[in-house]
């Protein structure tokens, strides 16, 4: 039995097996889904689908990627690849850093760099046309997704996420409980000139998480690590799972998410309400209920390769679904698959939480998997992870059609504290 299934069994679902139903890749699947098929009906408010233009779509996503890796050799979609903008590898000398420093330990490498990931990638939510970030050892000056993990690296090198000072290259729960608006502002070079959206909650976010790592020593031990996670999840096995490093994070994380979307008393992050996403007729107390867990995705992709260094076989890749953000989802308003019923939505800001957007998210993760099919038949790669697909990709396309129409804003402007997209 599914857990989907199990959710909408005859008796009532206990609140713990509600939430393990919204946390499962599975479930974000079958909902996203169910709003598809509404959309394709008719039923929307909002959007049009069209269908043949999903070959058009994908056209554009198979000629980017064949660009960026001619070899097709596509690397997962992560942090890491942020790491290496402007052409410049900045991993891979931290990586050896750590091994030198740990004595060869590539475990106790791999906790450092976990550390990093997840600290970057609940930095990276939009930063805003105006903002960037000047690297100091490169002198190159990036906004978006590839300035913010510059910054947020420097921030990890300088010790800003560590209690220690002797061991300045961790992440730990009392470091992040002291950080300050003001320590991020400074990490991310903010001023009057140069303003970064969602400082306030991205300081939240980190003051949250450090209170959730401390909360539960034993996925993250006694200092509050996020990198124990190499130890929690991996278990001594020598396979994992990627759904098991997901559910980890849903589980541990709970709590730092400042949505306030709770079902049955029990904060759900990233879940949110929509009149198709279930059934007709369904009268679970998860109806209406689509969940998503974006950064949750983002940050699982993250780890596969720290969890890779460690040692570890991780399997199940594609289990994981397509990421609902607004590089993705701009691909298939730009490329003409999805239409909006009343073009003046374009003019106006969206809340995150308004149907609008859910609907346009969850077509995004559905689209994404009928897009990714065509890219792999395009491409003559069957085997092509979703992972790459989306950094080949899905993500690169919808990005330079957001530039080459709207100098790189999303097609929707959305209403954005920094702690979803």
């Amino acid at each position: 039995m599914t857990d989907l299934q199990a959710v909408q069994s005859d008796s009532a679902p206990a609140p713990a097996d509600l939430l393990a139903g919204l946390r499962s890749p599975e479930v974000i699947r079958t909902r996203c889904r169910q709003i598809l098929a509404a959309v394709s009906a008719g039923d929307s408010h909002y959007f049009i689908l069209e269908p043949s233009r999903l070959t058009v779509a994908a056209d554009q996503v198979a000629a980017v990627t064949r660009r960026r890796y001619p070899d097709l050799n596509v690397p997962y979609h992560s942090r890491w690849r942020h790491f290496e903008a402007g052409g410049i590898d900045r991993h891979s000398p931290l990586r050896r850093q750590l091994l030198e420093e740990l004595a060869g330990d590539q475990a106790a490498a791999a906790r450092a760099l976990v550390d990093l990931a997840v600290v970057s990638v609940l930095l990276d939510a939009g930063a805003g046309a105006r903002w960037t970030y000047r690297d100091a050892d490169s002198g190159v000056e990036l906004g978006r997704s590839e300035g913010l993990a510059l910054a947020s690296l420097a921030g990890f090198r300088a010790g800003a996420f560590s209690s220690s000072s002797r061991e300045p290259l961790r992440v730990d729960a009392a470091g992040l409980q002291r950080l300050s608006e003001e320590d991020l502002a400074r990490m991310f070079q903010v001023s009057g000139a140069n303003p970064l959206v969602g400082l306030g909650g991205r300081t939240r976010l980190m003051n949250a998480l450090g209170a959730a790592l401390a909360a539960d020593p034993a996925r993250f031990g006694p200092l509050g690590r996020p990198g124990a996670l190499i130890d929690s999840v991996g278990n001594r096995k020598a396979t994992v799972a990627a759904p098991d490093i997901l559910e980890a994070i849903l589980l541990g994380l709970s709590s730092i998410w400042p949505s306030a979307q709770t079902v049955a008393g029990i904060s759900v992050g990233d879940c949110w309400c929509h009149r198709l996403a279930t059934p007709p007729g369904y009268q679970g107390i998860d109806a209406g209920w689509v969940p998503f867990h974006k950064l949750s995705q983002w940050l699982t992709y993250s780890l596969l390769e720290p969890f890779g260094w460690a040692g570890f076989n991780v399997t199940e890749l594609d289990q994981l679904t397509g990421l609902p953000e607004y590089r993705n989802g701009g691909l298939l308003i730009d490329s003409g698959v999805l239409d909006l019923k009343d073009p003046a939505c374009l003019l106006m800001p969206h809340p995150v939480g308004s149907e609008l957007v859910v609907e346009w998210r969850a077509l995004t993760v559905a689209l994404l998997d009928v897009v990714a099919d065509l890219v792999r038949s395009r491409l003559e790669a069957p085997d092509l992870p979703l992972a790459a697909i989306l950094e080949g990709g899905t993500w690169a396309t919808g990005r330079e059609l957001a530039f080459a129409r709207r100098g790189g804003e999303p097609p929707l402007a959305i209403v954005s504290d920094g702690t979803v997209f």
